[in-house]
């Protein structure tokens, strides 16, 4: 059975599984699709030519160029990402797409990198897998090496009512409760913690002010982690959407707080600004923000060993 099949037939498995509902396939959501980007580092990283993958229609690029996300209607970007500090080039990339039967997924590795200058420094940065919504913008500054979100446009418009997110996923999850903090240092720290891997949706009611501050009002969450090693595919793993103030709703947690990250995207005169979650709403959603990730905790910090596979990502609405 090609992947095409597969997918008409998990579409209709689906259908058949959540009677009266509608499930439709995210633009690229099958991972069908990949973009080959070669870069080259500069000569003080060591010269390497390195390759990073991109959600996007089939592709080749060669050369130190930046990938333009958001273009075909195709939402997602990745922690894959091109830098250029001071004139130094470097290039990383924690996600890639990995052969299931006859077609593709997407993996997402928690790994540390090594940033090595003129053979002599050797820093560490820890990078958690992730596709998310949204568009990183490259090449990414010497203020975004500090900031990670200050380089991403986080969020997609998107103004429909879903129930559910839908997708087939499976995790290596290590079992363990040390954590390392590795931002840029040569000696990472390892404390104590316990690492883990999510998906969660953000659907959000954005407005613009007259200084261009981007304001927000949180009207629906889906949200889970995982623990445990998912060693099988868990086909049509289903997480639901609740709507309004989940403070008020059994079963919240303090990880899905607003602001509990700090979100930045491009305002009506192209400058990056903070997303300011104000509140809880129950208006219609403007925005809405899909994180697929191997780590849970802030940038730079996690469990190295994590590797979580994803595919076919799908919508449920009512019918």
């Amino acid at each position: 059975m090609n992947k095409r099949s597969l997918i008409i037939l998990l579409l209709t498995c689906s259908l058949a599984a959540i009677a009266g509902d509608k499930v439709e396939l995210l633009p690229f959501g099958d991972f069908e699709q990949w973009t080959v980007r070669y870069l080259q580092e500069s000569r003080l990283m060591g010269g390497k030519t390195k390759i990073l993958y991109a959600v996007a229609p089939t592709d080749t690029i060669r050369g130190n160029i930046p990938f333009t996300y958001g273009l075909n209607g195709n939402p997602w970007s990745v922690s894959n990402a091109y830098a250029r500090v001071l004139g130094i080039d470097k290039a990383s990339g924690t996600t890639r797409p990995e052969r299931r039967g006859d077609g593709w997924c997407a993996r997402l590795d928690c790994k540390l990198d090594s940033v090595v200058v003129a053979r002599v420094i050797d820093l560490k940065v820890l990078i958690a897998g992730t596709l998310f919504t949204g568009r990183t913008i490259e090449p990414i500054s010497m203020k975004a090496t500090g900031e990670p979100y200050s380089a991403i446009d986080m969020g997609v418009p998107y103004t429909r009512h879903p129930k559910a997110l839908m997708l087939d996923i499976k995790a290596y999850i290590e079992e363990s409760n040390e954590i390392t903090y590795a931002k840029a240092v040569a000696n990472p720290k390892i404390r104590e913690g316990r690492d883990c891997a999510e998906v969660y949706v953000l659907l959000q009611h954005r407005w613009e002010d007259a200084e261009g501050r981007i304001h927000a009002r949180r009207v629906g969450t889906a949200y889970e982690r995982f623990y445990h090693s998912i060693p099988e595919w868990d086909n049509d793993h289903v997480i639901p959407v609740r709507w309004g103030d989940l403070t008020q709703q059994p079963g919240f947690h303090d990880y899905e707080r607003l602001n509990a990250i700090e979100f930045q995207a491009l305002n009506s005169q192209s400058k990056m600004t903070r997303v300011v979650e104000e509140g809880w709403g129950l208006e219609n959603p403007t925005h809405v923000i899909i994180m697929i990730t191997s780590g849970s905790y802030e940038a730079f910090v996690g469990h190295d060993g994590n590797t979580l596979w994803v595919d076919n990502v799908r919508f449920v609405y009512d019918e």
